[in-house]
């Protein structure tokens, strides 16, 4: 049974709305319903910013970029890259995992769960070892083991890492996340947002959460002025630090945890079930 909008009370004053995509936004067919469209539109109309905030590339952007209104910047990568949608995706900041990071985490990966392949997203592309799933929406990649594809001839002369992708065939998600960060935790952030076995690790400190934080704290914007909306563990950050922050009916049981209230599925509308209720309240006006 699918859980019903929690009737969590609404901060008074909401400035800014960020939603994760994947498993929240996005139907699981990968589209985004009239409805929502719509109550996103109508949120800018009444002076609410909206931030995607994902784990994507900014090349795979492009499940957005038909709705994209006033709400041209996205947080990508897990917060590795903030993106300007206005035009095709440049990047207007990065916060990169060093080379020589990403090398110890998967010397450590490789010695505590053998059999693990790894794949590098850089801020020109995705490049993935021969045992990696391949990326069909890349098909330009360059496929080596990590040692090349994380080596640069000297300081700065090879594209910032965003984030490296770690894989395995046989444990289970929830399982080789913990083990990652038991091993390689102090050396970078790891989270995932896949259903399988397949962790993103960006820089230390790097998440949704801090990217989000930097861009709000740009704006004038505190985090209990912020409603944000997740599905996965990679937003457990985030909706911890905004204000406000709904998990979705489909949501994993550490978002359910970390939010603080609860709205329907993802492909039952819930982030614009929501912001029809901020909205609702907006037009209302001052609460006592």
């Amino acid at each position: 049974m699918t859980p019903a909008t929690d009737p969590l009370p609404l901060p008074p004053t909401v400035r800014l709305i960020a939603t994760d995509l994947d498993g929240t936004l996005l139907r699981d067919d990968k589209s985004v319903s009239g409805r929502t469209v719509a109550a996103l539109a109508a949120a800018e109309d009444a002076g609410i910013e909206v931030f995607f905030v994902t784990g994507r590339p900014a090349r795979w952007m492009d499940v957005v970029s038909d709705h994209v209104h006033g709400h041209g910047l996205a947080i990508c990568a897990n917060g590795a890259a903030v993106v300007d949608l206005h035009s095709g995706g440049r990047l207007l900041e990065v916060r990169p995992l060093e080379r020589d990071t990403a090398l110890d985490v998967v010397r450590r990966l490789r010695d505590a769960a053998p059999g693990t392949s790894f794949a590098v997203e850089t801020a020109t592309g995705i490049h993935y070892e021969p045992n990696y799933p391949p990326f069909h929406l890349d098909p330009g990649a360059t496929v080596a083991v990590a040692e090349k594809l994380l080596h640069e001839d000297g300081p700065g002369s090879a594209a910032p890492v965003l984030k490296l992708l770690a894989q395995h065939g046989e444990l289970t998600p929830d399982g080789f996340l913990t083990l990652a960060r038991t091993v390689a935790g102090e050396l970078a952030a790891i989270t995932r947002s896949s259903p399988t076995a397949l962790l993103e690790v960006s820089g230390p400190g790097v998440s949704k959460a801090s990217t989000l934080a930097l861009c709000c704290a740009e704006r004038g914007i505190s985090s209990d002025e912020v409603v944000a909306f997740g599905d996965m563990p990679n937003d457990v950050e985030m909706l911890t630090w905004a204000g406000t922050s709904f998990a979705m009916g489909n949501a994993h049981p550490d978002v359910v945890a970390a939010a603080s209230g609860r709205t329907v599925a993802n492909n039952d509308d819930g982030v614009a079930v929501v912001i029809e209720r901020i909205l609702a309240a907006h037009a209302a006006g001052p609460r006592s």
